[in-house]
């Protein structure tokens, strides 16, 4: 693994069909692979719009296996580019059995395994429960070419648990691809990503849409996406609140020693106290 690994995200814009979303995804693949990028992730249900505003069966339709089509279009593309790619979609495991889902790809374009979103909310303008069973595959990390990247998505960021997972199985770099509106917690958007970087020592890719999806509701996405470190501090400029962007940073990966060799938290952890934690 490189000591500066140049990382990317993208937060953009429903096109308004899936086909021209995906092909707005590879385009930005390839901008940021000319940039220099060895690492990217798309924003929660990437080849989609943000359908959860709504309750409708038929947007069920937008369910595919993993991997399946999409996964193997943009497995071809990861070989193509020498790039890790997180791809966050909906899956269908069979027939009423679907998850929101993020596939791991590698940089010569081998498919490593996914993560399935946790914590499913279900409250006005967030309908989850309607599309999605809760993850059932735990906090898995996967060995990239990048070093080891973990996923989380969206909703997933209010619960620390997950994090430490993430951290204990020994992630260097989580991805937190999501759908967030503005509102009651746009605040925490800028606060829980990077307390959970310091928290656990890792570096963190915080991924969120733009615009209104004027056809399902009206939530106002926010973008702002970002890259923190392990020491909680931004990775260069913040994303912009209301246009896509493409977003490049170089990520010291020597960082992740010196803060925990400085910050022993996992050393000082004391799991056989937290048994009370985990009693329903």
């Amino acid at each position: 693994m490189a000591d500066i690994i140049r990382a990317a995200l993208v937060q953009t814009t429903w096109t308004g069909d899936k086909e021209s979303m995906i092909k707005a995804h590879e385009e930005y693949a390839r901008q940021a692979a000319a940039r220099g990028a060895k690492v990217i992730c798309f924003q929660e249900l990437f080849y989609g719009p943000y359908f959860c505003q709504v309750q409708d069966a038929a947007y069920y339709s937008y369910a595919e296996s993993v991997p399946g089509p999409t996964v193997e279009r943009f497995q071809a593309l990861a070989r193509e580019l020498g790039m890790v790619m997180v791809l966050p979609v909906y899956e269908q495991e069979q027939p009423g059995v679907l998850y929101n889902t993020a596939a791991v790809l590698d940089a010569d374009g081998r498919y490593l395994g996914k993560f399935r979103k946790t914590h499913i909310p279900q409250v006005k303008g967030f309908w989850e429960k309607f599309y999605f069973k809760p993850g059932n595959l735990g906090y898995p990390v996967f060995d990239t070419a990048v070093g080891k990247v973990g996923v989380y998505i969206c909703y997933d960021r209010h619960f620390p648990e997950g994090w430490r997972a993430l951290g204990l199985a020994g992630a260097q770099l989580v991805f937190n691809p999501s759908a967030t509106s503005r509102g009651l917690s746009a605040y925490l958007w800028k606060l829980e990503q990077p307390a959970a970087a310091v928290a656990n020592e890792f570096f963190v890719g915080a991924i969120n849409r733009v615009g209104v999806e004027s056809d399902l509701g009206d939530n106002d996405f926010y973008g702002t996406s970002y890259f923190v470190d392990p020491e909680g501090k931004f990775v260069g400029d913040v994303g912009h609140d209301h246009d896509p962007e493409l977003i490049v940073r170089d990520l010291d990966m020597g960082l992740l020693a010196e803060v925990r060799d400085r910050w022993q938290f996992y050393r000082d952890r004391r799991p056989d106290a937290y048994g009370p934690l985990v009693t329903p």
